[in-house]
């Protein structure tokens, strides 16, 4: 997920304005509205303007925003300093995660260049691996999730389910994804499944 690293560009009055109701409402409600909301709040009858709003938005560094999944929506809408916190990760079930940046950890500008990204955990499926519920991990993106080394701890995302922080395995055509703690069964799923979104970079515990 990449960084903004310069000021963004100016935007014309129809972009500020669906950028000024983006930041009332996820100030408000705490997660991205639909493209639907939008449009009402636009009062627009097609997604098609909404969806070019929100491309040169994307484009002129005010958002992130993975096209076609409104809920990805995130503001950035200025500089943009330290490494975004982009949600929870389960260490346990699985939960939806990634629904706005609600913080920011303020680390040396020398690892924005490698797009980190911060997930706060939730649960103790891997504290023999020395990572607690309510520490936050820093995770690097995988380009190439098929050159990950067995065993690297992932953050993976089971679409429909939610996201998961585990040892990752791969074996031929499935993925394990495998807990650091006796007490939770391995999760077994095709490889086409499951999506990495990071391996572990590092642990910060909060004290």
């Amino acid at each position: 997920m990449p960084l903004a690293a310069t000021s963004p560009e100016l935007l014309t009055s129809a972009q500020q304005e669906l950028y000024d109701w983006l930041a009332d409402y996820i100030g408000s409600h705490h997660h991205s509205p639909s493209i639907r909301q939008m449009m009402q709040a636009m009062g627009l009858r097609s997604p098609a303007p909404v969806q070019s709003r929100l491309r040169h938005l994307q484009q002129k560094g005010w958002i992130t925003w993975q096209e076609g999944q409104a809920r990805t929506l995130q503001l950035l809408g200025g500089l943009v300093s330290g490494i975004p916190v982009l949600g929870a990760v389960a260490a346990g079930g699985l939960v939806e995660t990634f629904d706005d940046v609600q913080e920011r950890l303020d680390l040396a500008p020398v690892l924005e260049t490698r797009g980190l990204f911060a997930l706060t955990v939730n649960g103790d499926s891997m504290v023999d691996a020395y990572i607690a519920d309510g520490d936050v991990v820093l995770m690097e993106p995988v380009p190439e999730p098929s050159r990950l080394r067995d065993g690297t701890v992932v953050s993976a995302l089971v679409p429909g389910s939610g996201t998961t922080l585990k040892h990752f395995h791969r074996n031929g055509a499935s993925v394990r994804l495998e807990a650091a703690n006796t007490a939770y069964e391995p999760i077994e799923l095709p490889a086409d499944q499951v999506q990495v979104q990071g391996k572990l970079v590092a642990v910060w515990r909060q004290v």
